[in-house]
């Protein structure tokens, strides 16, 4: 509630239950005051010692975005902030589209193999977002959860030995102390330094002094004690008690401070402390040095179970197990679990491995990482364990099985990915090149892999990438907007793209790296004829003659210009970056980028950075239509895989019983 406290004046009396316009009340001191009229001219009337509440509510008064903690930077009328969170640069949205992929059956199929080859001569939409897909899957694949029994033994670092610190000393059993490991029991001392005398004296100083203080203390309690038993006076007491302690320190001195100081590291402190001091002064040093005695060995973090009256006399108690299960009268056996003799096929127990097939190791020894680590997740996902994992069929019946894999590479390291795996060996395709969508209400508990868009937009380009990447482009890849051959399950790798932007001619491809869709207009002939005319020498003189045009009209050229191509141009030269920087608050985006920040302590956080960026949205494509591509037709007259088979001898067909052929009249005639 303090948020909305007002710092400034009271109200009046009159002025705080009076909301009306034509207020006639006179203007006397504390009571009532004069009716005016909003300096920015929203219409609004009231009393003058409500102006600053009416700031609070003006339309017209400046305030910053409502994501100005995000970054935006903008300052506006509070009338206008709704509307600017459609276009807010703070706004982002990240696109959550999935989408999923079934893993291939054969990835030495004569369509994917023949595609891998052709991979830099043709570009595929289909194919190239199934590679994409598949880098991503095998760089968050762990070969720890599929193969464990595999990894190598991970070796435990040893833990760096920190140096004491005061304010915050670490409770465990070796401790450093001004270069000293002292053990936890504070029996040997180890000097692996030279000992600081200056920090040594000045603690002992310290401690005599509580010493002293503590004594002093003690010594003025008992002479109140004996001055009203006796009823003597309190000056005399008070002489007579601060002579005591400096008689006693003076015998002190004397006697060796390492067996009878009362500091924490030294032996038998709490000892002495117990009967020297009260128990309120005990108290008040274990809470004050609790760390260092602890450190030091003098007390324990807990009660040990020996000395624990609780928990130091129990024992354990042995569990009795009850089986109180029984099968149901409706249970029905399988009829591979029947015990009938006469009907169950005779079984023995027998080890069986691939010794029986004759097959050496170089020859089908080892086994494919990628293809095994996908069949593994696959298996568990649509099973719920593995092959090798012992799985109860029903309640009296149980599966034990055991698989065991050879690979190359093994044993694998503990952190390993797939991606690092298979960084050496030549590329294969283990995705399907078809993908399906399925909304969040369905089951998706089964072996397709799920992927994610993941991409960030402003507020108002997000219902453009949605439209034209996953809904016109993604989803019509399998047929509509890229068609295949339909000889392609033979090996055929012909493919023709039948869309185009209905208002200009465009190239629509897949960049891998960035993974997104990109539209690149195609550049007429007679532009190229031209350049095409210019000598080689001239065209190298003027190859950066776009630099040379002045700031404004470079200015309005790029504002033409989508998020992708301002996002490439700004790469181009320190001169464009600063030309698409001007346009960064109306065409970009700023984010937050976490890193992560240590200090010298040895404790870490993380620091936000603002970051400023344009996103990957090419331009806006609202119609598509048929490209004049020609018919499949024509391809499959010169397509290599469509072999017509030409019969010329005759063939009996699946009518004919033999050497004779029945005609249609008999055949009808004997069927009545």
């Amino acid at each position: 509630m303090s948020r909305y406290r007002r710092s400034g004046p009271r109200l009046h009396r009159h002025c705080e239950t009076c909301y009306s316009r034509r207020c006639k009340a006179s203007i006397e001191v504390s009571v009532s005051c004069m009716v005016i009229n909003c300096r920015l001219l929203c219409g609004a009337s009231f009393h003058m010692c409500k102006e600053d509440e009416h700031s609070l509510l003006c339309p017209n008064v400046n305030v910053p975005c409502l994501n100005a903690h995000y970054g935006c930077p903008f300052t506006m009328c509070r009338s206008r902030l709704a509307k600017h969170l459609e276009v807010c640069p703070a706004s982002v949205v990240c696109c959550l589209k999935e989408w999923n992929r079934w893993p291939l059956e054969n990835p030495e199929a004569p369509l994917y193999t023949n595609l891998l080859k052709e991979l830099y001569e043709q570009e595929s939409l289909d194919l190239s977002m199934a590679l994409r897909d598949q880098k991503h899957l095998c760089a968050r694949l762990k070969m720890r959860s599929c193969f464990p029994e595999l990894m190598e033994e991970q070796e435990e670092e040893p833990a760096p030995v920190k140096k004491y610190d005061i304010e915050e000393g670490a409770v465990g059993k070796n401790t450093v102390c001004n270069g000293m490991h002292v053990n936890g029991h504070g029996e040997d001392v180890v000097l692996n330094g030279p000992v600081d005398k200056r920090k040594y004296n000045l603690f002992e100083k310290m401690f005599s002094m509580e010493m002293g203080g503590c004594r002093q203390a003690e010594a003025e309690a008992e002479a109140s004690k004996t001055e009203e038993k006796k009823g003597k006076k309190t000056s005399k007491g008070s002489q007579g008690a601060s002579v005591e302690p400096e008689k006693k320190e003076a015998n002190v001195s004397h006697v060796d401070i390492s067996k009878t100081g009362l500091a924490p590291w030294q032996d038998g402190v709490l000892e002495r402390l117990g009967r020297e001091v009260k128990p309120r002064e005990f108290n008040m040093y274990i809470v004050h040095h609790g760390r260092m005695l602890i450190s030091f060995g003098q007390m324990d973090a807990c009660t040990p179970k020996e000395r624990d009256f609780v928990y130091g006399s129990l024992e354990p108690i042995p569990v009795q197990t009850l089986r109180s299960f029984k099968v149901p009268s409706s249970y029905k056996q399988r009829r591979i679990q029947l015990r009938e003799f006469n009907t169950r096929v005779m079984t023995e127990h027998k080890c069986v491995g691939t010794s029986d097939l004759d097959i050496s190791e170089k020859d089908g020894g080892e086994m494919d990482e990628m293809f095994s680590t996908l069949l593994c997740h696959a298996e568990a996902e649509i099973r719920g364990h593995k092959i090798s994992e012992t799985v109860p069929t029903d309640g009296l019946y149980v599966d034990i099985a055991t698989q065991t894999y050879s690979f190359s590479t093994a044993p694998f390291k503990y952190n390993a990915t797939l991606t690092e795996i298979t960084a050496g060996k030549d590329l294969k395709l283990h995705v399907d090149l078809d993908t399906e969508t399925v909304t969040l209400r369905h089951n998706k508990s089964t072996s397709a892999f799920t992927f994610l868009c993941g991409h960030f937009f402003r507020r108002d380009e997000f219902a453009s990438h949605f439209k034209n990447v996953h809904l016109d482009i993604q989803s019509s890849l399998s047929g509509w907007f890229e068609q295949r051959c339909p000889l392609a399950y033979l090996g055929c790798t012909f493919s023709q793209r039948r869309l185009q932007p209905s208002t200009h001619r465009a190239k629509v491809s897949y960049n891998q790296d960035l993974s997104i869709f990109t539209l690149t207009p195609e550049v007429s002939d007679s532009l190229r004829s031209d350049s095409q005319t210019v000598p080689l020498q001239a065209r190298v003189k003027y190859e950066d003659s776009l630099s040379n045009l002045p700031f404004e009209v470079l200015y309005h050229i790029a504002s033409y210009l989508d998020s992708f191509t301002l996002s490439q141009l700004a790469l181009v030269s320190r001169f464009f970056r600063d030309i698409c920087a001007t346009l960064l608050q109306e065409r970009g985006m700023v984010s937050f980028k976490w890193h992560k920040k240590s200090y010298s302590h040895g404790r870490t956080s993380w620091k936000p950075t603002k970051v400023w960026e344009f996103s990957t949205l090419f331009s806006k494509v609202g119609d598509w239509c048929i490209d004049d591509t020609p018919s499949m037709a024509e391809h499959l007259k010169c397509c290599p895989f469509y072999q017509t088979e030409l019969k010329t001898e005759p063939f009996a067909l699946a009518s004919m019983k033999g050497k004779e052929r029945d005609s249609l009249v008999s055949l009808f005639m004997g069927r009545r």
